[in-house]
């Protein structure tokens, strides 16, 4: 079992109410099916059954390494090209507001999945997309890594994760996409994925009751790539994992935030980690896969996601996580999630509250 050694473990996107940056990047990404509407069923009778006794025993989950990332210089990402952003979901046309409060985005949840005989949890956030119903997360929190298949098992979203309970409703992941260089390579400075997801789903007097997108629901966060390094950043997650001095300072039952600038790079080649970003932050396993947001709105509850949580630990040796990592998003990363952002997934419950129906359009 991995344990998460640092704070952590067919309509086109372009429309007129849509304004994406033109990027003419190659095409990096790979993409895998995560579950099918016939699969569905099982997928949420595993979560929700016994009052979701397996949510509540899933283990926090993030990638093992040897050596505590360390910052090695000041200098500066290459950038591949110009810097770019994609609205919020209902920012299309108009820009963020700022304020001092902050207020936790419900876009923020937990992510839960089957990897072998373990149950794990990991954080994510829903991102804009043209049919609202993406979620970023890391790569590590739903492609499988330790085995040969190719993605984790029962893979489900609930955003506004609280103690134990669903407010917007279960998101069964359809498809995962993610770097070329992570899903054959576990090159770890491309660890972030982009999930679809069908409607959310509740459970209703023995039924299943269909509650519409995730969007919809909850909103979506921007998407930023190419930035510069260092500009204010709110991180949400959900940490789980005790520290390294066995205090659980979290449970894993609610959403938890960090600010600060991130510095770059951040080297820890036991995982080929090269090109990371870090910020002092003291969340534990389970925020793998939170996002990380610029230009964060507490009136809006909105921003740009521009990483996600990968790595962390303990950088003074006092046995307390101190640090957290996110891989730089650059045009290429644009590339995946442009590959994501315009596809379906659309609703998997028949009128008859049963579960399975066909996904054409």
């Amino acid at each position: 079992m991995k344990r998460i050694l640092l704070p952590v473990g067919v309509a086109g996107l372009v429309a007129a109410s849509l304004a994406v940056p033109a990027h003419a990047g190659p095409k990096v990404g790979t993409s895998a099916k995560l579950s099918t509407p016939a699969a569905a069923a099982d997928t949420l009778a595993f979560w929700t059954e016994d009052g979701g006794k397996n949510l509540k025993a899933a283990a926090p989950y993030g990638l093992e390494h040897a050596r505590v990332p360390k910052h090695v210089s000041t200098g500066g990402p290459a950038a591949d090209g110009k810097p770019g952003l994609v609205p919020a979901i209902g920012d299309e046309a108009k820009p963020t507001t700022t304020t001092k409060n902050v207020n936790l985005p419900k876009s923020t949840g937990r992510v839960f999945f089957v990897l072998g005989d373990g149950l794990y949890s990991c954080s994510a956030s829903s991102i804009q997309s043209a049919y609202k119903n993406l979620v970023a997360t890391a790569g590590h929190c739903a492609y499988d890594i330790e085995s040969n298949a190719s993605v984790v098992g029962k893979w489900v979203f609930i955003p506004g994760y609280y103690q134990g309970k669903a407010p917007w409703g279960i998101y069964v992941g359809k498809t995962a996409y993610t770097h070329y260089d992570f899903s054959v390579y576990e090159d770890v400075d491309r660890d972030y994925a982009f999930v679809t997801v069908y409607n959310g789903i509740t459970p209703a007097d023995g039924k299943w009751k269909d509650v519409g997108r995730l969007g919809d629901n909850v909103g979506g966060q921007g998407f930023a790539y190419n930035q510069k390094v260092g500009a204010p950043t709110f991180v949400f997650g959900y940490p789980t994992a005790a520290h390294g001095d066995g205090d659980y300072a979290y449970t894993g039952g609610t959403l938890k935030w960090c600010y600060g600038k991130p510095v770059y790079p951040v080297v820890e080649k036991t995982v080929k980690a090269e090109e990371h970003m870090a910020l002092k932050c003291s969340m534990t396993g389970g925020a793998s896969g939170g996002p990380w947001i610029v230009k964060y709105s507490s009136n809006a509850r909105k921003g740009y996601i521009n990483g996600v949580t990968s790595l962390g630990g303990d950088t003074d040796g006092n046995h307390r996580s101190d640090l957290i990592t996110s891989p730089y998003f650059d045009g290429e990363t644009y590339s995946v999630y442009k590959a994501a952002a315009p596809l379906w997934s659309g609703s998997i419950v028949k009128k008859d509250g049963t579960l399975g129906i066909s996904e054409v359009k």
